[in-house]
């Protein structure tokens, strides 16, 4: 499904939703195949496709000869100058500066005083665009996703966007960083076509004070399935 095309809501029943769930997603959270980077052309095309499209590919962070990686699980998609949510609203800034491209960057910013946020940068180099993760499932790793986050509960080690960078140890040094290149510590790897009826499309959060339309547009995507945000058999 394009998810920009329709409101792209499916609506199943628990039984079917189970039911993708043991014939799409066990293979990817029990077997953990090792496949390609993300190249810059994927990045490269429209934000909101990119958003759509991150959901099931593997977000890595290399920490020494150690792999910490999980499963994209939710995404939001910010671009152009006209989206009023997006940073790029008052135009290039030396913040923003690194959302106008070239694709692949990531963008990593600080909030509150106290958590970093990691995106993607996305669209053709020139034009402002960045998908936010905002969460993933772990699958490596994750004795040292446990360590970072203090024995909180599994269930909610990466169920947020800052949650996931303390948990996967990304802060503001990788902020700019090329994640197409060979030796980027932190990339995606393609992981596995997720059936458009397990996305689920809803308005972005946090936007209480931005006016419509932008408060309002459907470009928050969130994977759904039994079991999701645990560790591999927890």
């Amino acid at each position: 499904m394009n998810p920009l095309s329709g409101p792209g809501i499916c609506v199943l029943s628990k039984k079917k939703r189970f039911h993708f769930f043991n014939l799409f997603l066990k293979p990817v959270l029990y077997n953990i195949p090792m496949t390609d980077r993300l190249t810059a052309s994927f990045y490269a095309q429209d934000t909101v496709q990119v958003a759509w499209e991150l959901i099931g590919k593997r977000l890595v962070r290399l920490d020494g000869d150690r792999r910490i990686a999980g499963m994209i699980t939710e995404t939001e998609a910010y671009r152009g100058e006209d989206d009023l949510a997006c940073h790029c609203r008052s135009g290039r800034t030396p913040r923003t500066e690194i959302m106008y491209g070239p694709p692949g960057k990531a963008y990593v910013y600080f909030v509150y005083g106290m958590h970093w946020l990691l995106n993607f940068v996305t669209e053709k180099e020139g034009y402002p665009g960045a998908v936010l993760i905002r969460a993933i499932q772990p699958e490596e790793g994750l004795d040292l996703i446990a360590k970072r986050r203090n024995g909180r509960p599994s269930k909610q080690w990466t169920d947020g966007p800052a949650k996931l960078c303390q948990a996967i140890g990304i802060d503001g040094g990788f902020n700019g960083v090329n994640t197409c290149k060979p030796d980027a510590l932190i990339f995606v790897e393609s992981g596995t076509e997720i059936p458009s009826a397990l996305i689920r499309k809803t308005p972005r959060i946090g936007l209480e004070t931005v006016p419509e339309p932008w408060r309002s547009k459907p470009w928050r995507f969130v994977l759904t399935g039994p079991n999701l945000i645990h560790p591999p058999g927890k």
